[in-house]
């Protein structure tokens, strides 16, 4: 999917931060993508949030600035950044609700061609108290999703 992303997008040194200003309907919003470092020091978790006056982020409200396209291309572009830089990683992103894990599984599925060509893509399923991988498949129900950057 080939949509416009925003810029500037201010990165910091070491890739793991992305500023970006959201425009639309509701006025300029502060967004900032995050990768932190999970219990296994292979994957990063991705987040997206509203960066607040006081510094910290707001990763629950949903804004409807009718961008979520532009958004989603700012991301994309961030995971591609973010590996260029730490190709070893894997980076691993759910919602924090259902219906935002479906959203991010069906811009996963319309984008599945092109990412395919630089990513191994995982849907993380849950169970009991662990988590395993499995090759993504369009339309299931996953806890989570796993994106790793093909070698060469």
């Amino acid at each position: 999917m080939k949509y416009k992303k925003y810029e500037p997008v201010l990165v910091s040194s070491d890739k793991l931060q992305f500023k970006f200003t959201s425009i639309g309907p509701k006025g300029a919003i502060e967004k900032v993508v995050q990768f932190t470092q999970t219990d296994n020091p292979d994957v990063f978790n991705i987040v997206l949030g509203n960066l607040l006056e006081h510094g910290a982020i707001d990763y629950t409200t949903t804004n409807d600035n009718k961008d979520r396209n532009a958004i989603f291309a700012t991301v994309k572009a961030s995971v591609y950044e973010f590996t260029s830089r730490y190709p070893d990683k894997s980076v691993f992103y759910r919602g924090n609700t259902l219906e935002r894990t479906r959203l991010y599984r069906m811009a996963l599925t319309h984008d599945y061609d092109e990412l395919s060509n630089d990513f191994e893509i995982f849907g993380v399923l849950s169970e009991g108290i662990g988590f395993f991988a499995e090759d993504f498949v369009a339309g299931k129900e996953y806890f989570g999703f796993l994106l790793k950057r093909k070698c060469g």
